[in-house]
């Protein structure tokens, strides 16, 4: 038996016998000769077989057997691959020795016009285009560049429960689950327990995992459960210490995207992937109201945080500025960040917290975090937090703890923005928002 080839790599192969598989993509079911666009999850391939029953109809098995092929059915094909630069697809084709259909397909649901909603009713089927498939391998090589960043220097990866007693920063989008005889909450962050691991001593960590809000949110940009990115470090003396960590990381992500994916993210979104210069533009929050107002927009929240309106015309002018993609937007009020946030030293109502802006969005809060456990206790009931339902928080700070900062970051708006795509739905495996559990 011939084992199987991946088309990425027939063009390394010589003349010869050849086995691939995987669907068909396209049949040209022609009078002396059918063709037949196989694809795989490397790539596509032509299939050529030269018609013997044009003058016997029926006599030819194979010529039967791709008539009978539809769009999506899964098979394999032993025959022999010939390098012919007039084939337009890769410059080669195989010439089709046998078939073997491994399953059939029925009539697909979907077409590449279908909208969003359909598309993700069928995502099985949905994920079998090429610019999908792009996707994902982007964002494996997007978090493998993150996590040999990290753990080349020195950061211990740790896995966080999802399923909470209590609430882990607010109780304003949690999910509430029943557990045996009481209830828990799905974590929306793991903040809570990644600043354990400071006082653990374990110094730098990192988790990738999902996390989960209970937010009506129908927007391009929120999802009920997404995957969040984050790191805890200690020994910081700011925020700068956390951001400068961060730009650290987003380089190394986006360095090993553009080497390996560049050019074919370039050829399927028509996006030039960009490695951004360090360190980022910093503007505190003030400043870019002020900046935005000078430019004829004044966001209309109440609460002094940015819109989403705001956030693209503030990345409109840092690239317009800077020439850059990414701008640290610092210095947040107190009364829009969580009470663990450490504030100014000559100024509490600011605190030494930040956003990531990445191509008009945020997609990261980052911050250090405040240690002392008396000044948690006063900034948790400013908030209207009861300190007592924090007893299990709190503990970690009163047996000894760093000075400590970290940030979460969503991957799948990550994603969504590096290759200009227009909602995370294109970019997250199977999306969960609202009204969709299925499929």
């Amino acid at each position: 038996m011939t084992s199987r080839t991946l088309v990425k790599n027939l063009a390394a192969e010589a003349d010869g016998p050849v086995s691939v598989s995987g669907w068909v993509e396209t049949v040209r079911d022609q009078k002396k000769v059918q063709f037949v666009i196989l694809r795989d999850e490397t790539g596509a391939v032509q299939l050529v077989h030269p018609r013997t029953d044009v003058e016997e109809p029926g006599s030819d098995p194979i010529a039967t057997a791709i008539s009978a092929l539809t769009h999506g059915t899964f098979l394999t094909v032993t025959g022999e691959l010939k390098h012919d630069e007039r084939v337009k697809l890769g410059g080669l084709e195989v010439k089709i020795g046998d078939i073997e259909v491994a399953a059939a397909a029925l009539d697909l649901p979907i077409a590449d016009d279908s909208s969003i909603d359909k598309r993700l009713d069928w995502r099985f089927l949905d994920l079998r285009r090429p610019e999908q498939n792009l996707v994902f391998r982007v964002q494996t090589t997007f978090l493998h560049a993150l996590r040999t960043w990290w753990v080349e220097n020195d950061f211990i990866e740790i896995h966080t429960p999802k399923l909470m007693a209590s609430a882990s920063e607010s109780r304003a989008e949690l999910f509430e689950v029943g557990y045996f005889e009481t209830k828990a909450y799905l974590a929306q962050s793991p903040q809570f327990f990644k600043q354990m691991a400071q006082p653990a001593g374990f110094g730098k960590v990192f988790e990738v995992a999902p996390a989960f809000r209970a937010d009506p949110s129908f927007t391009s940009r929120h999802a009920t459960e997404f995957i969040s990115v984050d790191a805890e470090i200690s020994w910081v003396d700011s925020h700068e210490d956390v951001m400068a960590m961060h730009e650290q990381l987003l380089v190394a992500g986006l360095t090993a995207v553009k080497e390996k994916h560049g050019a074919e993210i370039e050829a399927t979104f028509g996006v030039e992937i960009v490695v951004p210069a360090t360190p980022f533009p910093r503007i505190p929050l003030t400043e870019a109201h002020t900046i935005l107002e000078s430019r004829g927009y004044t966001v209309p929240r109440t609460d002094g945080d940015l819109d989403p309106e705001g956030e693209r015309r503030l990345s409109e002018y840092v690239k317009e500025q800077y020439g850059h993609e990414f701008v640290f937007v610092t210095d947040y009020a107190s009364g829009i960040r969580p009470f663990y946030h450490m504030r100014h030293e000559g100024d509490p109502s600011l605190t030494k917290s930040y956003d990531l802006l990445f191509n008009g969005t945020e997609i990261s809060t980052g911050a250090q975090r405040e240690h002392r456990v008396d000044v948690l206790v006063e900034q948790a009931r400013e908030k209207g937090l009861d300190p007592e339902e924090l007893g299990f928080y709190l503990d970690f700070f009163r047996y000894g703890v760093p000075p400590h900062g970290g940030f979460g970051m969503g991957l799948n708006r990550v994603t969504m923005l590096m290759l200009h795509q227009p909602s995370i739905r294109e970019v997250t495996y199977l999306f969960r928002g609202p009204n969709r559990l299925l499929p």
